[in-house]
């Protein structure tokens, strides 16, 4: 298990319960106001059995009905047993929402066998990626074809944490029509799940985008959920230097420095694919 920095003094971003409601609102109208704005019937979400994809299939429910929300859980070999029955727990127990089960391994076996790579020992860990990143595009394609097929708009489960240090596969997971919970760091997701009724168990959830086995988001970042958001909130979306952040939280400025540096590495992961721009 790779070692994962945390901060000494994390900063609270707990919301009131005032602001807690204002964002179930706020997020709740966004959804109802993108399906009808796009003319779609239903919205389709991908179910991981992750506290995101929990969080806003509830969302979701709450802003169209239960019978206007279609949910897709996508199992590939490296996906732990227990995420996807929570999934399918979200759907059918706690949601009552139609949704289908489709294994994605054998595309991903399709895909490697059509276009094989070198998986030698001196590029595994990139061969590894790779392959992630395949299954999370191919998750992608599959949620399209349901909303082309059912004329449905895609709901991304992106988070504000994630986006700014671009923890998000391009055209993978980050391929989505809407992202209903990109204001919130992801201690407040937690927060706001659990204000709306989502069981503990999966609000306390271990986070994993599962791209490969045994893989945590925590782990592959190096830091702890409470740390990130405590060095984005004071440093990249506020006005705190990296040393103040630093001695703020009480982390090492060469972590605060490193987060700065995923973010702006990142920002071709938020941004439209750029153009040379017209000439006249």
């Amino acid at each position: 298990m790779a070692d994962v920095a945390r901060a000494d003094s994390p900063l609270d971003l707990s919301l009131s319960d005032a602001e807690l409601e204002a964002y179930r609102d706020h997020i709740t109208t966004f959804i109802a106001d993108t399906v009808a704005a796009a003319g779609a019937d239903e919205a389709i979400i991908a179910l991981s059995g992750g506290i995101d994809s929990t969080l806003t299939s509830h969302l979701a429910v709450e802003a169209l009905g239960a019978d206007t929300v279609y949910g897709l859980v996508l199992p590939s070999e490296v996906n732990r047993e227990g995420n996807m029955s929570d999934a399918e727990r979200v759907a059918s127990e706690l949601l009552g929402i139609e949704y289908d089960v489709v294994e994605i391994e054998p595309l991903v076996d399709a895909v490697v066998g059509a276009v094989p790579a070198d998986s030698t020992a001196d590029d595994a860990e990139q061969y590894r990626t790779a392959v992630g990143n395949l299954r999370a595009r191919l998750r992608a394609v599959l949620n399209y074809f349901a909303a082309n097929n059912r004329n449905g708009v895609v709901l991304g489960t992106g988070n504000r944490s994630e986006a700014q240090v671009g923890y998000f596969t391009k055209y993978g997971d980050g391929a989505v029509d809407c992202l209903p919970i990109a204001p919130l760091y992801k201690q407040q997701v937690r927060q706001l799940a659990r204000h709306i009724g989502v069981p503990e168990d999966l609000a306390a959830k271990t986070a994993s985008a599962e791209l490969w086995a045994d893989q945590t988001d925590e782990d592959e970042l190096g830091i702890d959920y409470d740390t990130l958001d405590s060095i984005l909130a004071l440093h990249i979306d506020g006005p705190l230097s990296s040393s103040a952040t630093a001695e703020h939280v009480g982390v090492d400025e060469p972590l605060v420095e490193r987060v700065r540096t995923m973010y702006e590495r990142s920002a071709h992961k938020r941004e439209f694919p750029p153009g040379p721009g017209s000439l006249f």
